[in-house]
């Protein structure tokens, strides 16, 4: 699997929030949710997503914006529209006084909106878990990103758009392998695009020493890699191979390697069967004592410490202080 397969591997959506919105001018909603990642599509009229930092997008029919955390936001008919709902954690609907607007909003089975018939008509799928989204994804995006219809059309957003409001046995899960579809094929999309907003790892894939390095250390992450060991696989010498890398990536070969494994490490203790000791040895690591080192020296916490603080992410629960 190559360094984007492997990042686009990680969407797997378990109980996402997903449903369809219908909106009449004027309006505006503040999210302050902190979904992992969101989608959002234009399935008529348009809207537009107003960043705390950065430029407003106008989005059209076709056009696809998703968002990561901790990115908070506006979507309004117009970026001069003051916000008049507050979605916060857990997708809690408010107006601005705190009052509930569930109620008020909810048209039937996952239809939403101050006017199921407004002009503005759109999709909305999020992803609600941490361990839902590899953390190796979420560092690459930026807060907001676009692809538009121009660029990318898709028959997954008509199908999502089609099945988001059936009321049937096993439609959540449905629901959750089309989002990661979508999710999957947009990003695919935008990372294809190449040009300045693109994050500068993708860049690395031109450079052909690099990116067979790169690719053994994403499909091997167990092995017993050394500079020298890497240079041979790629055909160069240890010090072309190590100058190389140095000055296309920007850190040493083994400085990549070990923030690679602690990513890949922080996924893997998220999933269900895994441990301390069966993700030290999935990741290079003769012991779980040298992991656990490595992996606070790199992420701050123990591996203990980040499983319970995203399970805590995943269900609620609240957290006390690390050790």
């Amino acid at each position: 699997m190559d360094s984007l397969g492997g990042l686009l591997d990680a969407p797997r959506a378990r109980g996402a929030f997903a449903l369809r919105a219908g909106m009449r001018s004027p309006w505006s909603l503040r999210i302050l949710a902190e979904s992992p990642l969101t989608l959002l599509t234009v399935i008529r009229g348009e809207f537009w997503i107003v960043p705390d930092e950065g430029e407003a997008l106008r989005l059209l029919p076709g056009d696809v914006a998703v968002t990561r955390a901790p990115a908070h936001y506006t979507v309004a008919d117009t970026p001069e529209t003051p916000p008049s709902i507050f979605i916060h954690p857990g997708q809690d609907c408010r107006d601005a006084a705190g009052n509930s607007l569930l109620e008020a909003l909810t048209h039937g089975v996952r239809s939403w909106g101050n006017d199921p018939a407004g002009e503005s008509l759109f999709l909305v799928g999020a992803y609600e878990h941490l361990s839902d989204i590899s953390d190796r994804l979420l560092q690459v995006l930026p807060p907001v990103l676009c692809v538009r219809r121009a660029d990318w059309d898709s028959p997954l957003i008509p199908l999502l758009a089609d099945e988001v409001t059936r009321d049937e046995e096993g439609q959540a899960a449905v629901l959750d392998r089309l989002l990661d579809l979508l999710v999957t094929a947009v990003l695919k999309a935008w990372f294809a695009q190449q040009d300045e907003r693109t994050p500068a790892w993708w860049r690395y894939q031109a450079d052909r020493l690099v990116a067979a390095a790169l690719r053994l250390m994403h499909e091997q992450p167990a092995a017993p890699w050394t500079v020298e060991g890497l240079a041979r696989e790629v055909g160069a010498s240890r010090a072309a191979f190590a100058r190389r890398f140095q000055d296309v990536v920007g850190e040493s070969p083994m400085a990549f390697l070990k923030h690679w494994r602690m990513a890949l490490a922080a996924d893997l203790l998220c999933q269900p069967g895994e441990n301390v000791t069966s993700v030290s040895a999935k990741v290079g690591y003769a012991t779980p004592y040298a992991f656990s080192a490595a992996f606070k020296r790199v992420r701050g916490l123990s591996p203990q410490q980040h499983r319970t603080a995203a399970l805590a992410a995943k269900t609620g629960t609240p957290v006390s202080s690390p050790e």
